[in-house]
């Protein structure tokens, strides 16, 4: 994923924690905020300690970039923040995907 569809500083992540509005099902909780004049998403991604070692943590990671790879000409250009939860550990790419796709819908962020 490019370095432009990132988020990283940790300011971003708390505009976006206190300005976005949230949205969840079992396994994702999305955090999205609107910013005027963006011409392309960016992602920051939440995988906590708890979920498993650096392996499985960076795994998680891996599969919601590829996702939002996929899915980049349907997800509105906002700032996004990812928070993965426990049960993500044992999905395979295609549950991650269909979960996020329908976390997503919950957010109404997906383009028609």
């Amino acid at each position: 994923m490019k370095k432009e569809y990132r988020i990283k500083k940790n300011q971003d992540f708390q505009t976006v924690f206190k300005s976005g509005k949230s949205s969840a099902n079992r396994q994702f909780v999305v955090y999205v905020l609107e910013k005027e004049g963006q011409e392309h998403f960016r992602i920051g991604l939440s995988v906590s300690k708890k979920l498993g070692n650096a392996v499985t943590r960076n795994r998680i990671k891996r599969l919601i970039r590829q996702f939002f790879l996929e899915h980049k000409t349907q997800v509105k250009e906002r700032d996004y923040v990812i928070i993965a939860r426990k049960p993500v550990v044992e999905m395979s790419y295609e549950e991650v995907k269909k979960s996020l796709l329908h976390v997503l819908k919950i957010a109404r962020v997906l383009k028609k």
